[in-house]
């Protein structure tokens, strides 16, 4: 099993924090089916303030650009990508790709 760490940052407005975080209860189920069909096992957002950090969990045989992409074309998710980019401080043109940055590892216990 592989692991990613990103981090994306939401715009400054407490009333758009709380939206995004409420629709992320109710993801479209398009969406998690297609997360799921590019070899992403598990998916889970955090939250402070206005920044968020995701761990993904996923096959060995995932590759990061490859099956991003493959995610893109799926049915559902460039709409839910401009969906939420209203609540994104990045350019709502981003590729969630190019919106979620990876983070580098430092420690591991």
């Amino acid at each position: 099993m592989k692991r990613f760490c990103q981090t994306l940052h939401l715009k400054e407005d407490l009333e758009l924090i709380r939206q995004y975080t409420e629709i992320h209860r109710q993801i479209w189920p398009e969406i998690k089916a297609g997360i799921r069909e590019v070899g992403i096992l598990d998916m889970e957002i955090y939250i402070h303030g206005n920044t968020l950090f995701m761990i993904v969990e996923t096959t060995d045989a995932f590759d990061w650009v490859k099956d991003n992409q493959r995610l893109a074309a799926l049915p559902g998710q460039a709409e839910w990508e401009a969906y939420v980019s209203r609540f994104q401080q990045a350019s709502a043109s981003a590729t969630s790709a190019e919106k979620w940055q990876l983070m580098e590892r430092i420690f591991k216990l």
